[in-house]
């Protein structure tokens, strides 16, 4: 799964990707290079586990991010551009809401509201073109031959064109499953679930949770398949200096408890849709990431198209009892570890231990 940062200049989204991910490379402005780096999804369950089992490897789910040059019509022109922004699976759109005069804004005043409706109306604009395209060619195919699915697209279509021209993101309409799997292939960038990251200044870091709330239940109220979080890029740089055992102390000098960053990849991984299932042993603590709402043979095929195949059960325990209780020998005698089948729902944070052929 990637996720593309996006924004316009001088929003901190590359110093942002560059603390994330580890992957400093000194950009200029107006650089085209797209630069990928990857992000461990922090995960208090596995370090308990690791903690209990202490093996050699402990080993996080990841979340890819992707650092795209700004947005702006003219970038927008550019099919490698576009080829880029199209594979992400949804959108990290960074927000400056931070004031620094040495920083200067290319609007010439710092207002995320102003910032976030320009770029989804390149990003509409963008969409319109490849429908108007697509439409006057349905149209010269119709009148050739007759077939219920050009016309179902083309009703599609018309649809999706018709919520751009009212200025609304394709991922606020709602489609069914079908409709879905009509429109994949044109990969809308509108239509891509988008998580809004504030980044603030050093003086609102203590109200994080308060600007949050302030987006989400105001301007961002009712807008499907987006979330909000918030940073601060500055004081996430001047951690990611420190040794982790002076880390806590900083963030707690600010009134906080876990880095912006922390939440900022966990969001991402929510808005993905995704969830982690945990293996656990002597030689190796995991988080395997699955869509939310998978199969226990879908999750075995995880670790392994083999285990897929060959699936016999799934010996299942939530990690907070595996703890508690010392390890599988404890929650084996308290009748806590159960065998499911094949078509076992798998929750968030659940053990498990795969029985294959």
């Amino acid at each position: 799964m990637k996720t593309a940062i996006i924004g316009l200049p001088m929003t901190g989204k590359t110093s942002l990707f560059a603390i994330l991910t580890g992957v400093h490379h000194e950009t200029r402005m107006g650089s085209t290079a797209v630069r990928t780096g990857v992000a461990k999804v922090p995960d208090a369950r596995l370090e308990a586990l690791g903690r209990l089992f202490e093996p050699p490897k402990v080993t996080h789910a990841t979340v890819e991010y992707v650092d795209m040059p700004s947005v702006s019509r003219e970038s927008l022109r550019d099919p490698a551009y576009l080829a880029s922004l199209r594979v992400g699976d949804a959108f990290a759109h960074v927000l400056r809401l931070f004031e620094d005069e040495t920083v200067p804004h290319e609007k010439g005043s710092v207002n995320p509201l102003r910032d976030l409706e320009d770029v989804d109306t390149e990003l509409i604009l963008s969409d319109l073109v490849v429908i108007e395209k697509r439409l006057e060619r349905l149209d010269k195919d119709r009148k050739k031959i007759k077939n219920p699915e050009l016309d179902r697209e083309f009703d599609l279509l018309v649809r999706c064109q018709a919520s751009l021209e009212q200025n609304q993101p394709l991922r606020q309409l709602s489609i069914d499953a079908d409709d879905e799997k009509r429109i994949r292939g044109f990969q809308f960038l509108s239509r891509k679930p988008v998580l809004y990251v504030l980044n603030l200044g050093e003086g609102d870091a203590a109200r994080m949770a308060e600007r949050e709330r302030e987006f989400r239940e105001g301007p961002l109220a009712g807008r499907a398949n987006t979330a909000v979080t918030a940073v601060c890029g500055k004081i996430e740089a001047e951690l990611a200096e420190l040794p982790p055992a002076e880390q806590a102390d900083y963030l707690a000098s600010y009134g906080l408890k876990e880095s912006g960053l922390e939440r900022l990849i966990s969001a991402t991984y929510s808005l993905l849709g995704l969830m982690s299932f945990l293996t656990a042993g002597e030689d190796e603590c995991r988080a395997w990431t699955i869509p939310m709402n998978s199969h226990a043979v879908k999750a075995a095929g995880a670790i392994h198209s083999d285990f897929e195949k060959k699936f016999i059960r799934a010996e299942v325990v939530n990690w907070q009892a595996l703890v508690d209780h010392g390890g599988y020998a404890g929650v084996r005698e308290k009748g806590l570890l159960r065998l499911e089948g094949k078509e076992y729902l798998v929750k968030d944070g659940d053990v498990l231990v795969i029985r294959h052929g």
